[in-house]
């Protein structure tokens, strides 16, 4: 074998890199496209320098997370995490898998019935950009465990770690064929969703793309799991501990840039300690170290590509211009390396002087940029929370564990934060409501999403004479 892309990686560092190895995992194997002349472009990673070449295995996760950091622009010490949960998966489903069971029925007269769990045959799993190694990992340990086979579509942005998952399935021992690995965009994408052996889509991204994914399944009658965007509340009262609620603020903002699906990017805060929380929450954001997210030091890296960049800054201009104020950052930043200069980077933002009807609250805009609102009462608070499309998360931080367990189960998201957030154990289940998607990922629930119950009758007597 050549020599392995993870033993090069001590000598990656920021800059432009070179992707020179095919990228398609096919077969147990690395391939060409099949069809050059309607191969779909795959963007260079936004950092790193180094040359890829084959191979991978899992006590090398320090490298793992290089390359994920050179693929996606995350910190370091958010991409260490982010193996970590995905090896965890792994294992979790791996536990399961020989755990698969269905139920026994006893039927009058003797007769019996019983139910088996069966694979659906092959997924589609297609990923988002902004968490591409655990999202392949979440997508395919629970279509393999349930005995099915999975072709996975990364984002054409961050084309890299997929196919070093498939190479440590591969040194694993899973045959050949059962992970597969196919590039591009669009046009791939609608190919997949349309194939006639195709049983199952797995989709994680936007809504706008959540919607086309289930229309082009749909045609095929094919089984959908969808993990859409988000608008997410989080809901701050003031009895709460407030030094915890500004680190869950903090976490739900500007984890990987701020480009999280379930960030809880409206920021209720009670209007008794919004003067005590706004001042602690700006001097912790102004606080977050920006730059190279090779270092260890470093808590935000670069945004995915210059077009985003661009997006995220012009919800914060338009934002002001709706009457917003922006308490600290929102511009773009320049590091003083010289090698990253030219990197899409940009401050942590916090905004105040928000209202309901602005921009910046109904939509979601991708970056760090919090949003912070007053309220007066958890009626009012609660209303205004779900008065969304969307519905994926939510968090609260109170010390009232009877209001705690009474807002989240009238928050319509389908994940609820009580005093912390964004969180993510494989042990539960994770997706949203409304716009937000439908299905689920991680926790046993999953296994409903990855097989097909059959039902089988035994009559142990005779058959009925109707005629």
């Amino acid at each position: 074998m050549a020599q392995a892309i993870l033993d090069v990686m001590p000598g990656a560092s920021t800059g432009t890199v070179q992707v020179s190895d095919p990228l398609n995992f096919w077969a147990g194997k690395r391939v060409e496209p099949r069809q050059q002349k309607n191969a779909e472009p795959v963007f260079e990673p936004a950092t790193g320098d180094c040359f890829f070449l084959l191979g991978s295995r899992w006590e090398k996760r320090e490298k793992i997370a290089k390359l994920e950091v050179i693929n996606n622009g995350k910190s370091i010490t958010e991409a260490l995490v982010d193996i970590d949960i995905a090896w965890q998966c792994i294992e979790y489903y791996a536990g399961l898998a020989g755990a698969l069971a269905g139920q026994h029925v006893q039927l009058p007269g003797g007769a019996f019935a019983y139910t088996r769990r069966e694979p659906l045959g092959v997924c589609v799993g297609i990923g988002a950009w902004n968490y591409p190694f655990q999202i392949a990992a979440w997508k395919s340990a629970p279509a393999l465990a349930c005995g099915n086979a999975m072709v996975f579509k990364p984002s054409p942005f961050t084309p890299v770690t997929a196919v070093i998952l498939a190479e440590i399935y591969k040194e694993a021992g899973v045959p050949d064929g059962l992970f597969c690995v196919v590039q591009g965009g669009a046009e791939t994408g609608t190919i997949l969703c349309q194939h006639p052996k195709v049983a199952k889509v797995s989709f994680t991204g936007s809504v706008p793309t959540g919607k086309k994914v289930m229309e082009m399944s749909a045609k095929g009658v094919k089984q959908v799991t969808l993990e859409l965007g988000g608008k997410s509340p989080l809901i701050i009262f003031k009895d709460c501990d407030l030094e915890n609620a500004v680190r869950g603020a903090l976490m739900a903002n500007f984890l990987t840039q701020g480009q999280v699906c379930c960030n809880g990017t409206r920021v209720f805060v009670q209007k008794d300690i919004m003067p005590q929380f706004l001042e602690e929450v700006v001097k912790r954001t102004k606080a977050i170290l920006v730059g190279d997210p090779l270092l260890d030091s470093t808590r935000m890296g670069a945004l995915i590509n210059k077009p985003h960049l661009e997006k995220v800054l012009g919800f914060v201009s338009q934002a002001k211009l709706q009457g917003a104020r922006v308490l600290c950052g929102g511009e773009r930043f320049v590091p003083s390396d010289p090698k990253l200069v030219n990197g899409y980077f940009m401050s942590p933002c916090v905004l105040d002087n928000c209202r309901d009807d602005m921009t910046c609250v109904k939509e979601e805009i991708f970056g760090p940029v919090m949003s912070v609102l007053p309220f007066d009462t958890e009626e009012e608070v609660v209303q205004r929370a779900n008065n969304t499309t969307f519905g994926l998360a939510s968090g609260v931080f109170t010390r009232d564990i009877s209001r705690a367990h009474r807002v989240a189960e009238n928050l319509e998201a389908g994940t609820c934060f009580i005093n912390n957030y964004n969180i993510s154990p494989v042990e539960v289940p994770f997706g949203g409501y409304k716009m937000s998607g439908f299905g689920r990922e991680n926790g046993q629930v999953t296994i409903e999403y990855y097989s097909q119950l059959k039902t089988v009758v035994v009559e142990m007597g005779d058959v009925d004479n109707y005629f």
